[in-house]
């Protein structure tokens, strides 16, 4: 041992060994580090310290603008399943008391879980109570699983399927000299799933069945071309309208031309059935109302528009005819009158795109052109107004889903769109684009799944936007009959 280091270790023994008073006086002549007792660690005083730890969860506002799209896009079960694991979490370490998985597609989605408490995720506090674990009697004390009662309902709540729409047409046609007119009308799917199309003087007819594509009829013969087509609700005639201003009346099946319509000396750009009656609108500003089952002679004239009649619509209880002019109005007729019974002028531009709904008496939409690019919705039974929603850009043609409270619209200037909508709160279920061109044409399959768009593209494309299940809630009122019946 070195000589130095014991030396110094003997003094720190005799100095520890001398009696209280004496290290006193000592203490008060030399003040050694050898005087004070110390170990080899740092240990820290906790008495008193309040423990109250806390660990923030990150905000979804503090993810890239990448990371947040990436977000909204996912509307997979990956997705449900982390919305429910974080519901789950919150069951077992804050007493949440979370029974079912919130819905992802909700406008607020994102705060559902996280409502109640948005200044921590962990807090460790001492419970003076114990809650039994079987409160409730939903699972029993014997159970070897480690959650609680909440946590198991989170676990049996039903799961709602997620609504994916692809982004991608499942199929796309050519559709050469389909031309790109935001005024004329010229695509529509029969009830017997013919598709028509118009394509210069030509109409065409493919099934959707076998994919066959037949020539109905070539006006170049007469120097005409096809401006409307529009099959009637049995899917058995299509009515063409043309450049010079007749309505022509074809039988599908047989292939051969059954009458020809006068009575307009303009384009005819808009046609619209109603049962055996036929509705035609014009470049000459009237709208002719025939039967095609008597002579031409019989026919009614609604004089109201002061431009080009570029949108009609029936409604579904066949009572009322909504129509559309480039100059900025929509007129609602009814079978009756000669005169328009109901006329709207919020529109700032022309109004083509025009849509009944099928689930609400009385329920109409009409979408605008360049200069307006707004959704409206009316009430034609009291004449008022609903609400309105600016969609950016021209809108081109409406459709409502027949099995959902949807609607698409298509749209042209300036990013060429389809757009599907919840009502009533307008909230955007999916955005498709393909086209680059407007799109200007628009119909609906027979069984209300898929949608055919066209374009100055020349292209027809086809998507699956509609789910064919109702999404329609079981009435929980004692009214009811149906819910008391075992």
């Amino acid at each position: 041992m070195d000589q130095e280091y014991e030396r110094r270790l003997l003094k720190q023994i005799n100095h520890q060994n001398l009696p209280e008073g004496q290290l006193a006086k000592s203490g008060g002549a030399t003040c050694s580090p050898l005087s004070v007792k110390s170990g080899d660690r740092f240990i820290p005083t906790r008495a008193g310290s309040n423990w109250c730890i806390n660990f923030h969860y990150a905000n979804e506002n503090c993810q890239s603008p990448n990371q947040n799209h990436r977000s909204k896009d996912a509307g997979s079960d990956t997705g449900k399943d982390t919305v429910a694991y974080a519901a789950l979490l919150r069951n077992e370490l804050l007493g949440a008391g979370i029974e079912s998985v919130p819905d992802l597609h909700t406008e607020d989605r994102r705060h559902t879980v996280f409502s109640q408490d948005t200044h921590s995720l962990f807090r460790y506090t001492v419970h003076t109570k114990r809650v039994p674990f079987d409160s409730g009697n939903e699972v029993s004390p014997y159970s070897l699983s480690p959650l609680s009662n909440k946590s198991h309902k989170l676990l049996r709540s039903p799961r709602k399927p997620a609504r994916k729409i692809s982004k991608i047409p499942f199929k796309v046609l050519d559709a050469p000299e389909l031309q790109d007119d935001f005024y004329l009308n010229l695509v529509d799917w029969s009830a017997g799933n013919l598709l028509s199309v118009g394509l210069g003087a030509c109409v065409y007819l493919w099934s959707a069945c076998t994919s066959q594509v037949t020539r109905l009829c070539d006006l170049s013969v007469d120097g005409d071309s096809v401006t409307s087509v529009c099959w009637n609700e049995r899917g058995s005639l299509v009515a063409v309208g043309t450049h010079k201003g007749y309505v022509q009346i074809w039988d599908a099946a047989g292939g051969r031309k059954l009458t020809s319509l006068e009575g307009h000396s303009a384009r005819v750009g808009a046609l619209a059935w109603n049962g055996e009656q036929l509705s035609s609108g014009s470049r000459d500003r009237v709208i002719l109302q025939r039967d095609v089952r008597t002579p031409p002679s019989a026919e009614r004239r609604l004089q109201g528009h002061r431009q080009e009649v570029c949108g009609l619509k029936w409604s579904p209880d066949h009572q009322h005819l909504a129509s559309g002019g480039n100059d900025n109005k929509l007129l609602v007729w009814n079978s009756s009158s000669l005169l328009p019974m109901q006329q709207y002028s919020d529109h700032l531009a022309a109004v083509k795109a025009i849509a009944w709904s099928p689930h609400q008496h009385g329920l109409l939409v009409s979408g605008g052109g360049t200069a307006d690019r707004c959704l409206r919705f009316w009430n034609t039974l009291t004449g008022q107004p609903l609400q309105s929603t600016d969609t950016g850009s021209q809108v081109c043609n409406l459709a409502w889903s027949k099995h959902a409270n949807e609607l698409v619209s298509t749209h042209g200037y300036s990013q060429n769109q389809i757009l599907v909508w919840k009502y009533p709160s307008l909230n955007q279920v999916a955005k498709l684009t393909g086209h680059s061109y407007r799109v200007l044409y628009l119909a609906v399959s027979p069984d209300g799944e898929a949608i055919v768009t066209g374009a100055g593209d020349e292209t027809l494309r086809f998507w699956n936007v509609f789910s064919k299940t109702r999404c329609t809630k079981e009435s929980k009122s004692v009214l009811n009959l149906f819910t008391r019946i075992r």
